[in-house]
């Protein structure tokens, strides 16, 4: 009698496969057995690449006469610790009854890869059937879905040999690399740290890129001189309330393009800012001792300095709910947030996923697929039971909005290559109680901003306003938020208190936002909005006061954890506006799935710190050496856009735009180029004298 064999990459989704199928036979060493099917499963690598010493005993030895290393053909071998499972695995997939072998591995490059070598190690018989299931979540129906439309395993043999050129990628980048950077420097390293250990130099195509995107913010935070600059504000009297405006050098001032400016909103020097509100106060009660100017308007004295409005312009705005999470928003929003790592966000999400609560969680897709879309409603319904958002979900069924959500910008089958955005599947609830309670945290922010895209655009009422007093024009700008849309869920953002975006200044610290940048805040003092707003060009308000605020540049932010991730994901770039990060989509070093994973591994090697309490990531005395010897050694390591390249050949090759030929030969010949270059250098003199300019940041 044949059976069907469907092999896992985990035990705990082999026993999700099991239920859905309804397998009920007994559960084995290392598989569960019925009579018509049977289920098994790695426990994540069965196999790996084999060191340099089995090609050749010699190459145990590091040496540079043995380098470049490039194997050409690559020998593979079973992982010793897991040796029993394998053999477990190698006699289901040759069993004679075993005719279709559905492959269950993680829908992703490296699901893929697991499942490959297992197969070719185990040298299972090409006559077996192989089908590829590929799904998005463990719930039951997902899962039977993904068996239904299971696709000849063949279909996706240009995603294998991607993920495969993955692998001698970093194979062959670390141990040449690697090699040949200890051996050129290795005792240089080690006699400058006066450290008793040997020291090997370790680096990588995507760590080493990270490090240096460290290494290089630190160094800009150190060099970074503070910039001085006093920016001058009004106090202006409009019926019974006062706001803020702040002066800029806009075309006709008398300080237009005027040298004694920082920018356009601050002068340079203090004198000139009292300057100008002398100039600006002529004939009027004199200065205080600061330099600031305040009204001693009374009954007697009824003459007063007054501002009069050059500009008035009011408008709606509307601001829409963000993109759902891919795995990187989602770690970076973790970060901020709950002070929790990349790595601890990404397990906690594969938690949630295997308790079929959430969908695949190693994904870089932000939107949903069109067929999702027409099932979503069973999402929505299936979070009813979450008495914190029973309220919204209901609002969301009453009103249908979901019906629509295909037409939106949140469902796009461009935007995804392998999953879609990670979204609460509406089951696994009854696990609620088993989840830790920063799991809970991580879950209702999926929760929200899951069910935020089903709600209208936010709405806000703005007014902005040009003052001009005695010739000089000062600006505010005044928001209310009208109708709270999909706030309503995710919170809303900013300070509430009743001020104009100027009057909020006077809050801040000395410390100013970069380069002392106005970031408009919303009030919800809709009496004081209602009075602005009844104003008009032409009047004229009393001017109660001038002051001079003082504040100063601010450094370059050293990167949080979660930054990080969003920084590898974008090409080294950290750029917060989602559409243009959409619009360099692709050109990411590293994947979804090894983000976290790269972040930790310079954090165990001590090339990085990671503070726990905050997130935020600095270098090493040791991490910053290391930078200094690739960058005299191979530079183009540091390069995260040439890293990213990389990345995106494999993407050619999964795409089957380049063969797998053509990007060895290219991989080949660029680390045969690096290793003989770094052979012909002469260079410890400049290690040792840019080790010298670091060492006294680490002086205790």
């Amino acid at each position: 009698m044949s059976k069907s064999l469907y092999i896992a990459e985990k035990p705990s989704v082999a026993n999700e496969f099991a239920k859905a199928l309804k397998i009920s036979g007994k559960k084995q060493n290392g598989y569960i057995e019925s009579e018509e099917a049977i289920v098994t499963w790695c426990v994540g690598h069965l196999v790996t690449m084999s060191y340099p010493e089995e090609y050749d005993p010699a190459l145990k030895k590091w040496s540079m006469e043995t380098l470049p290393f490039l194997p050409g053909k690559y020998k593979y071998q079973v992982i010793d610790n897991v040796k029993k499972q394998f053999n477990i695995v190698k006699e289901l997939l040759n069993r004679k009854e075993v005719d279709t072998i559905y492959v269950c591995t993680d829908s992703g490059r490296e699901g893929e890869y697991i499942y490959r070598l297992v197969d070719q190690e185990a040298k299972v018989p090409q006559s077996k059937v192989r089908k590829r299931v590929w799904i998005d979540s463990q719930t039951e129906e997902e899962i039977l879905r993904g068996i239904r439309e299971a696709k000849p395993l063949s279909s996706y043999d240009n995603l294998s040999n991607a993920a495969y050129l993955r692998a001698q990628e970093d194979y062959l980048m670390g141990i040449n690399f690697s090699r040949i950077l200890t051996l050129k420097y290795g005792n240089e390293v080690q006699r400058l740290l006066q450290s008793q250990k040997w020291t090997a130099i370790s680096v990588g195509r995507v760590m080493t890129c990270v490090l240096g995107m460290v290494v290089r913010r630190e160094r800009e935070v150190r060099s970074f001189v503070k910039t001085p600059f006093y920016r001058v504000l009004s106090g202006i009297q409009a019926e019974d309330k006062e706001f803020s405006a702040e002066f800029r050098a806009v075309e006709g001032s008398n300080y237009y393009n005027s040298r004694l400016l920082y920018k356009e909103n601050g002068f340079s020097e203090k004198t000139s800012a009292v300057k100008m509100i002398t100039e600006l106060t002529e004939g009027f009660p004199e200065m205080n001792d600061d330099g600031s100017w305040t009204s001693k308007w009374s009954q007697e004295q009824p003459d007063r300095l007054l501002a009069e409005i050059s500009h008035m312009e009011k408008k709606k705005e509307t601001k829409n709910p963000p993109l759902l999470y891919n795995l990187a928003e989602l770690q970076n929003d973790c970060s901020r947030m709950f002070k929790i790592s990349p790595d601890e966000t990404l397990k906690i999400t594969q938690e949630l996923y295997e308790k079929k609560m959430v969908t695949y969680p190693r994904t870089d897709a932000r939107v949903l697929s069109t067929a999702v879309a027409k099932e979503i409603y069973k999402n929505i319904k299936g979070l009813q039971g979450l008495n914190q958002f029973s309220g919204f979900v209901a609002e969301i069924l009453e009103q249908g909005s979901y019906k629509n959500i295909a037409k939106t910008r949140y469902v796009n089958d461009s935007q995804i290559t392998d999953h879609y955005a990670i979204v609460p599947t509406g089951q696994g609830l009854n696990a609620l109680g088993s989840l830790t309670p920063t799991a809970h945290k991580v879950y209702n922010t999926i929760v929200k901003r899951f069910l935020s895209i089903f709600f209208p655009a936010a709405e806000y009422r703005k007014v902005s306003i040009v003052v001009k007093i005695s010739g000089e024009s000062f600006f505010a700008s005044f928001r209310v938020l009208e109708k709270e849309g999909y706030l309503k869920i995710v919170g809303t953002p900013g300070d509430k208190s009743a001020q104009s975006s100027a009057d909020k200044e006077k809050g801040k610290g000395e410390t100013e936002a970069e380069d002392g940048d106005n970031q408009e805040e919303d009030s919800s003092d809709g009496s004081l909005l209602q009075i602005i707003n009844n104003l008009k060009k032409g009047m004229k308000l009393p001017v109660n006061q001038l002051t001079i605020k003082e504040g100063e540049t601010a450094p370059p932010k050293r990167y949080n954890s979660g930054a990080l991730i969003l920084a590898m994901e974008n090409a080294g770039q950290l750029i917060e506006d989602e559409e243009l990060r959409a619009q360099i989509k692709g050109s990411g070093i590293g994947t979804s799935a090894t983000r976290a994973e790269i972040l930790n591994k310079l954090v165990n090697i001590t090339y990085l710190n990671l503070n726990k309490k905050t997130q935020i990531i600095t270098p090493t005395l040791l991490g910053e050496l290391i930078y200094d010897v690739v960058n005299t050694s191979i530079k183009s390591l540091l390069n995260a856009e040439l890293t990213a390249s990389w990345e995106k050949g494999l993407t050619y090759v999964a795409d089957g735009q380049i063969t797998k030929e053509e990007y060895t030969q290219k991989l080949d010949s660029f680390v045969a180029k690096m290793v003989l270059g770094v052979k012909q250098l002469n260079n410890h003199s400049a290690l040792a004298r840019y080790y010298s300019e670091v060492v006294p940041f680490y002086k205790k």
